[in-house]
């Protein structure tokens, strides 16, 4: 990358302002002559006809293709996939792109589309191991190989060439197309001319600079290491991971979890595919290459929906400067989508320090284990558990003593203990609440309030305390989503649902992007949304996160719909590697019915927690609470307050306990964990 020399008029910013402004009349330009072209295709050059596809001739209108005195049929729908790929010869056409185009009011799989191009193979005599006809793009789509011409009419019939054509009709139609052409090229250029005089600002809403598609959602997929050496594995996955945390604290952009993005790694997924499963527009990807005392990171930014590549940039700095490449990459990608930063924003992906290499490279080793910390719960017994959280924590121990003031290090043993979710977190409660006031007092950030607001509320029962925290965390970034949306949580488990729903709207208007009603635990008391509006946005956009899956059980179980609550325990307990306790439940479904095996599930369960005490007790107490047990729940939930169990805060708010809030064991439980009796 090229330095511009300082005094230089190339460096000044009324040249970057001149050029911003010429790269977006040109790109209006562009779009101008791309306009006129489809006219003139449309009334000069369409493709509704015959159509000469290398050696054959295609007849669209009687859905057959013939050569050599050879025709076969083809279906209607089969015919219109090959049209479509013909209409874009030599270019690839994403998969979305051709379901959309073909089958646009019906909701279809791949499978079908799949079926199409081998039923167009098997008629052109295609080979789909070495095909020459229709080439499969990995992650892709489709690309006709073959050169495509339109067939005049009559030409495929009339052999005479003795009889002089008439060009006296074949000169009407060009003519015509190149008089509208230049007649909508002049429309074009007035209202050019009237967006100009009327300023960018009045057009630039109308015409994003550069054709730029509008994005307001995103995804980071794990960026792919190039080095041979597979400890730089973990440190791509940090990186990707800092990437994502840098574009979430940009309050006009939703952001896909860093946890979310990475079920994507070595994927042989489209990204049209992964844009609708994520419902985001933009989707960015890439590599890194660190050589010695330099990393190099290639990002590209790919407009989702069609597969369309809108950006790309290479960036190399010295390890140590890592955390400024990956602000500057952030920087750079929120630039070319035209998001608004805020000035506190601005000033967090500007103001980066340098960190000393190998304190990098311990935290990226730490944080690759806390990000898969999630799946620790599930290890019978506590020893193999502890053993991958010590190292997670002896990581940041090394990172600290390489570089004292790098401030994640800190928060990072709270962020493990938060991830694995051990049975007993008493061990590590006083290294991550010391680390958690360190890095404040390295550094007074949001994200340290928030967390030590969140440690005091779960772990220490401490209400006051967590309180003040999340105010502070406001106070320190007002325009923050998440910190009104974390404190309006807060709020909501405390009893004090006017503030909270205020305090939920402000989220919600300060982060448009982002739907702070789908965030997981506010899944807890949406009694606005019917069960099967839960479950469509479960299947929609989080098939196979555990947690979710639990909460929709749980919800099922509430309203009495066992049989649905039996579906997603199991799926539930098999995304967290329990499939023990999937079949005891299928088992019994099938001997003696949805409510039956929900008993039998607890019959295993207490059997399981007499030799292990890893279980999480939420799930036996939600699942006896619905069953009407509550000598059982209240056993469980003896348990989850001894444990700091995740459910504990969500005690007053959660409607599982329904079953159990006028039973005066339950008033104590309130009295117990600290949070004020409710009326009535």
């Amino acid at each position: 990358m090229g330095q511009v020399a300082p005094g230089s008029p190339e460096g000044s910013p009324s040249f970057e302002r001149c050029s911003t402004e010429v790269r977006r009349i040109q790109g209006l330009a562009d779009l101008i002559y791309n306009a006129t072209h489809v006219f003139g295709v449309a009334f000069g050059g369409d493709m509704t006809g015959d159509l000469r596809i290398g050696i054959w001739l295609v007849q669209p209108s009687l859905n057959t293709i013939t050569q050599n005195g050879t025709t076969r049929q083809l279906e209607p729908k089969v015919m219109e996939v090959l049209v479509c790929l013909a209409r874009h010869a030599g270019e690839t056409l994403p998969k979305e792109q051709l379901l959309k185009t073909i089958w646009p009011d019906t909701f279809v799989s791949d499978d079908v589309l799949i079926r199409s191009i081998s039923e167009i193979r098997r008629a052109f005599d295609d080979d789909p191991r070495e095909s020459k006809f229709i080439q499969t793009i990995p992650k892709r789509g489709y690309r006709l190989v073959p050169s495509v011409e339109v067939v005049k009419p009559g030409a495929d019939r009339a052999e005479d060439s003795s009889k002089a054509p008439d060009t006296s009709k074949e000169s009407t139609v060009p003519t015509s197309a190149w008089r509208i052409g230049v007649g909508l090229a002049a429309i074009a250029v007035v209202l050019l001319l009237v967006f100009l005089a009327a300023g960018p600002s009045s057009w630039r809403r109308l015409f994003p600079a550069d054709g730029m598609p509008q994005i307001r959602s995103i995804a980071v997929l794990p960026l792919s290491s190039l080095s041979s050496d597979a400890s730089q594995g973990y440190f791509a996955d940090g990186v990707t991971d800092a990437l994502v945390t840098d574009l979430a604290q940009i309050s006009a952009l939703k952001v896909v979890s860093r946890t979310t993005a990475m079920r994507y790694k070595g994927t042989d997924k489209s990204l049209p595919q992964i844009a609708r499963e994520l419902d985001v527009d933009g989707i960015v990807e890439g590599t890194l290459q660190v050589s010695g005392d330099r990393v190099r990171i290639d990002a590209q930014l790919i407009y989702g929906p069609s597969d369309r590549h809108l950006w790309a940039k290479s960036f190399e700095r010295d390890v140590k400067d890592m955390l400024q490449l990956q602000s500057t990459v952030a920087s750079e990608i929120a630039h070319e989508i035209q998001v608004n930063l805020t000035p506190a924003e601005q000033a967090r992906l500007r103001d980066v320090r340098p960190v000393n290499p190998k304190a990098l490279d311990a935290y990226a080793a730490a944080r690759f284990l806390i990000d898969r910390a999630g799946k620790f719960q599930f290890d019978k017994g506590r020893e193999a558990q502890n053993d991958k959280l010590q190292k997670a924590f002896s990581y940041l121990d090394r990172a600290i003593e390489q570089d004292p003031s790098y401030r994640p290090t800190y928060v990072g043993y709270f962020e493990a203990i938060e991830n694995a979710d051990p049975p007993s977190p008493f061990q590590y409660l006083p290294k991550a609440k010391a680390g958690l006031l360190k890095a404040l007092e390295l550094g007074e950030e949001m994200e340290g309030h928030l967390a030590l607001a969140k440690l005091l509320m779960r772990y220490e029962y401490d209400w006051a305390g967590a309180e003040r925290e999340y105010k502070r965390g406001i106070e320190v970034n007002p325009s923050s989503g998440y910190a009104h949306f974390s404190y309006s949580e807060y709020l909501a488990n405390i009893g004090r649902t006017i503030e909270a729903d205020k305090e939920l709207t402000n989220a919600q208007s300060l982060s448009p992007a982002h739907d702070y009603s789908d965030d997981h635990f506010a899944v807890l008391q949406r009694t606005d949304r019917t069960l099967e509006q839960q479950r469509q946005a479960l299947e929609e956009k989080t098939p196979n996160n555990a947690f979710v899956l639990m909460i929709m059980a749980k919800n099922y179980a509430i309203a009495g719909r066992f049989k649905e609550s039996v579906e997603m325990w199991e799926r539930c307990l098999t995304v967290y590697g329990r499939p023990d306790f999937a079949n005891v439940l299928r088992q019994a479904a099938a001997t003696g019915g949805p409510r039956f095996a929900l008993e039998e599930w607890m019959r295993a369960v207490e059997e399981y927690s007499s030799h292990y005490d890893d279980l999480p007790v939420g799930m036996a107490a939600f699942t006896y609470s619905s069953l009407g047990n509550k000598d059982r729940a209240f056993v469980w939930l003896d348990k989850a307050v001894e444990q700091r169990n995740w459910c504990v805060p969500f005690l007053r708010r959660d409607n599982v306990w329904n079953p159990l809030r006028t039973d005066p064991r339950f008033k104590s439980l309130l009295r117990r964990v600290g949070l004020p009796p409710q009326s009535g």
